[in-house]
């Protein structure tokens, strides 16, 4: 009798083990913003096995990304997790001291501490995986899926929409310690060229409530080896009530000369970057960019700048959970419009 890991076939007795795949998501390119969940049962496994689950999208990611990696098989042989869309999905049957890569261009090899891996190809979508939304004549995905970026936070579509006026808000919803955040993505990368931003007053955001515009590599964020293709204008005072409340950023952030401080006065601030090889130009003006806008801030940085390639826009904003204060209010910011200028 022959043995098939296949979907929704029981495995037969054997001393081999088994996975098969109870639910399978929907096939997709996948991205950070949207999760489904993915289900299966194992026979065979050993005291203490555990399952690892990969989505393909480019490469292989371990899923769910943020927060626990090796799930546990529960007394009658089942697993599931949430995961993170792709064109394909594996489960991989391991001992407890395997550690994934998050990201890898190939599955791990059965033998040593992984016993069996299973390829199962998605599912035909039956709805819409991803929320998309246009602002300033682009597609922007709306984020679903949460981010460990300033601690673990939870994205709700619903926290980001454009008005009569075409103007994008977003904000932070909820209660002290169960806030909802939001972000949007563009669809595609834009790479070097001027972005410029039109923001009303974000002077009055709760110090650990953080408003970010900054592009950002998927992959590169999640691999130490690669460069995030990130720079960043962010309004936050970090949790603290006293601290300035804007800064610019390339990475890695931690290099003293990276990151530059500033202070965002109160009213519509217009925000730009113009980003090309070598250097990295951000900076602040009054008002919606007119005429009479008066400086707030510039700066140029001149090493670490990033290289455009597989980055996105992207529009955040968030709870900083590692501040001396955490987030008291929800919190609203209002993006008048976006530009781009090749």
């Amino acid at each position: 009798m022959v043995c098939l890991p296949a979907l929704f076939l029981p495995a037969c007795a054997s001393r081999h083990p088994t996975i098969e795949f109870t639910k399978v998501p929907a096939a997709d390119k996948g991205g950070p913003d949207a999760l489904d969940v993915i289900s299966g049962r194992v026979t065979g496994a050993k005291p203490g096995q555990q399952i690892v689950v990969f989505a393909r999208s480019g490469v292989w990611w371990a899923e769910p990304r943020v927060g626990r990696l090796l799930i546990p098989i529960q007394a009658d042989s089942t697993w599931t997790t949430q995961t993170h869309f792709g064109t394909e999905y594996a489960a991989a049957l391991v001992d407890p001291k395997y550690q994934p890569s998050l990201t890898s261009q190939e599955l791990p090899k059965e033998g040593g501490y992984v016993s069996k891996v299973v390829v199962v190809p998605g599912t035909s979508p039956s709805r819409e995986v991803h929320h998309i939304l246009r602002f300033s004549g682009y597609e922007w995905t709306v984020r679903a899926a949460p981010s460990d970026r300033g601690g673990l936070n939870a994205y709700d579509p619903s926290n980001a929409w454009t008005d009569a006026d075409g103007a994008l808000h977003l904000r932070i919803a909820g209660q002290p310690g169960n806030w909802s955040c939001a972000q949007v993505i563009l669809t595609r990368s834009l790479g070097y060229g001027t972005y410029r931003l039109v923001v009303r007053d974000t002077s009055s955001l709760d110090p650990a409530a953080v408003f970010a515009m900054y592009t950002l590599s998927d992959i590169g964020a999640a691999s130490a080896n690669r460069n995030p293709r990130e720079w960043d204008i962010e309004i936050s005072r970090w949790g603290d009530p006293s601290g300035k409340n804007g800064r610019y950023i390339v990475q890695p952030a931690y290099v003293g000369q990276n990151t530059f401080l500033f202070v965002a006065p109160s009213g519509i601030l217009t925000h730009e970057v113009h980003w090309e090889p070598g250097t990295v130009k951000l900076s602040t003006t009054r008002g919606d960019g007119g005429a009479r806008g008066g400086g707030v801030a510039e700066h140029v940085f001149a090493s670490d700048v990033p290289v455009p390639g597989d980055e996105k826009f992207r529009i955040n904003l968030y709870d900083f959970q590692r501040g001396p204060q955490r987030l008291k209010q929800a919190t609203e910011v209002v993006v008048e419009r976006f530009e781009y200028l090749p």
